[in-house]
């Protein structure tokens, strides 16, 4: 424990002493990271390619996308682990991430505009594996760079920065991909070259140095299960924080998954009011979540609590979930929309400074945060299909009740983590 009382983070690269003042470029630079790779990658996957698909093989066309969904998510499962650990035991004149988000940024910009001129759904499919593993290289080395260049107090902070940018990348991204739907060429274009200038920014904001410096990884037995296997030593309150985003996740991800349904299905919309209720929706989400992203890192750094606020944001997911439970009319999904986008707001942006706090070690940040976006990414499609069979089984009513439920043992896992307040 520290003098004051405080749990003492004994992860930290960076100590608070070294960095008296916020890095403002890298807060910056971390700001614009999920729009390198998240915002581009997701808007090209979720609209642009089904939209290509549709052209070359509009019989083909669902199962095609159910692969390449279900290739992305293997892919990153394996590969975001991986960039992550290798990262780590990097040394190198540019640093231990910069190589990996540079090539990476590249790759998937040639990879999407190769996509966007190959009339075959096979060859596609080939493409965006090569595609993902880019992609994850880059995400796994960007998410890591927090751990290796702020100190504790300012996690908070950058991570807001984070999650604003998330957040951003989330929904503006899948907005713009939809203006390019009659010219889905020029929309994936628009998607590499936006990565390629954004990914140059950041590279010139985060600034990486060198690491030479720091001791030679040599690969034998010990370095191996301490780098490339999921950690074992001081690790308790690491996997609470993982299992509890896993179930966080899942249950947010229970009730998104069949927006538009749940107004038509189960409120009784016909298409065009359910439409502009998924608007309203979104737009509550976006707007309320970046606001709620923006204050609440500052905020939890300022009151030097980061486990408190994301077990609120678990909860108050949870809470949300009991309006459209019972009440089966539009009002109840914006309530659920406004609470929803308050928790995940919150959530983005203090959940990343829990997840640093609790690293069993700042020497394989990059593998272990791979394990914590490997939980996000298999949270978010076990959620799906736990929708599908929800519905398919008991109706739409029940999936709020399954969110609550889900939500309430994430907040418990995470109300179990000792070492960080």
């Amino acid at each position: 424990m520290a003098k004051n009382g405080e749990p003492q983070i004994l992860n930290a690269r960076v100590k608070n002493s070294q960095q008296p003042k916020l890095p403002w470029l890298f807060s910056w630079a971390m700001f614009i990271s999920p729009m390198v790779w998240y915002g581009p990658n997701i808007a090209v996957r979720n609209t642009l390619i089904p939209q290509l698909f549709s052209q070359i093989d509009p019989v083909h066309k669902v199962w095609a996308f159910g692969i390449i969904s279900a290739i992305a998510t293997f892919t990153g499962a394996i590969t975001n682990f991986l960039f992550g650990a290798i990262s780590d035991v990097t040394r190198s004149r540019w640093g231990k991430r910069r190589p990996y988000i540079t090539i990476g940024t590249f790759v998937m910009a040639l990879m999407m505009i190769i996509i966007a001129n190959t009339p075959s759904i096979k060859a596609i499919i080939f493409m965006w594996v090569i595609c993902a593993v880019a992609e994850n290289a880059v995400a796994a080395s960007i998410y890591a760079q927090i751990s290796d260049r702020i100190a504790p107090k300012w996690r908070g902070t950058v991570a807001s920065f984070y999650g604003v940018g998330f957040t951003i990348a989330q929904q503006f991204f899948t907005i713009l991909a939809a203006q390019f739907l009659g010219n889905v060429k020029y929309g994936i274009y628009t998607m590499a070259l936006i990565s390629v200038i954004l990914g140059i920014i950041h590279l010139l904001l985060a600034r990486e140095k060198g690491n030479l410096d720091e001791p030679e990884v040599k690969i034998n037995k010990e370095t191996f299960t301490k780098y490339f296997f999921f950690p074992t030593k001081g690790a308790r309150d690491f996997y609470l924080a993982l299992f509890g985003k896993f179930f966080m996740v899942v249950g947010s991800t229970i009730v998104t998954t069949y927006t538009l349904f749940i107004f038509t299905d189960y409120m009784g919309l016909n298409s065009s009011k359910a439409g502009n209720s998924v608007s309203i929706f979104s737009t509550l989400m976006l707007i309320i979540g970046v606001f709620f992203a923006l204050i609440s890192g500052p905020i939890a750094d300022k009151l030097k609590r980061v486990k408190l606020p994301v077990i609120m944001a678990t909860f108050i997911l949870g809470f949300a979930a009991m309006f459209p439970l019972f009440v089966a009319h539009p009002w109840a999904m914006y309530v659920y929309a406004g609470l929803a986008a308050v928790g995940n707001g919150i959530f983005n942006s203090v959940d990343t400074a829990l997840n640093l706090n609790v690293l069993p070690s700042s020497e394989t940040a990059g593998k272990d945060l791979g394990l914590i976006n490997l939980a996000n990414t298999l949270s978010q499609m076990v959620g799906a299909l736990s929708a599908s069979a929800i519905v398919s089984s008991f109706g739409y009513r029940e999936i709020f009740m399954f969110a609550l439920i889900i939500e309430i043992i994430g907040g418990l896992l995470l109300w179990g983590i000792r070492s960080v307040k």
